[in-house]
């Protein structure tokens, strides 16, 4: 059986942005498969102790945009640091993947587009005229997917994934989560590639 990874993200983390394209070709390269989970980012940090940027002191809101450079170089990937739309709800773009997964449509490219939209294009995604752009652009029906996205099904299946997240411990994003370990992070996507690689038995905290 091909392995099964749990992608948790929201569209928004420069994080899930910078480990997006890495994640996609570490699945293929293995022929694994994907469950994409949107979640609500405060949902897990209330639990992890996590706290919103602005709410974190000077000195590691200063050292975060270091690491963000670092990443974007290791990735090559564009990146801007201060973003035009940042912070912008994530909400209806998340709800976005959700629904076309219950289309049964692969969201892949969308997501590309999303994140690619807030950390190097400085585009608002949390506009539904730029996200039925990326939906026309990716070959959907933009006005049947949006219209789906507000629905309640959609919504409850976010808070799901959030609880879900919770259970495993991801303590932010992305968290990819492979036979219950979870790896936290897109700096350890080569973590994630060596325990697939040998197939190792998942780690445990006891």
């Amino acid at each position: 059986m091909s392995a099964v990874i749990d992608y948790y993200f929201t569209a928004v983390s420069p994080y899930v942005y910078l480990g997006h394209q890495a994640m996609v070709a570490l699945v293929k390269k293995h022929g694994a498969s994907i469950h994409y989970k949107p979640v609500l980012l405060p949902g897990l940090w209330e639990v992890s102790g996590s706290v919103p940027l602005a709410q974190r002191s000077p000195t590691r809101q200063r050292y975060r945009l270091l690491e963000l450079q670092r990443a974007a170089f290791r990735r090559d990937l564009p990146i801007n640091l201060k973003p035009k739309f940042f912070p912008a709800d994530p909400a209806l773009a998340d709800h976005v993947v959700i629904a076309l997964l219950q289309r049964q449509a692969d969201p892949t490219g969308f997501m590309g587009r999303v994140f690619a939209g807030v950390w190097a294009n400085d585009e608002n995604v949390a506009d539904a005229d730029t996200l039925a752009r990326y939906l026309d652009a990716e070959g959907q029906d933009a006005a049947d997917v949006l219209n789906a996205a507000q629905g309640e099904a959609v919504k409850a299946e976010r808070m799901q994934n959030t609880a879900d997240a919770v259970a495993v411990d991801a303590i932010g994003v992305p968290a990819y989560v492979l036979n219950g370990e979870v790896f936290w992070g897109q700096d350890r996507i080569e973590d994630l590639a060596l325990a697939l690689e040998t197939g190792r038995a998942p780690f445990t905290a006891g």
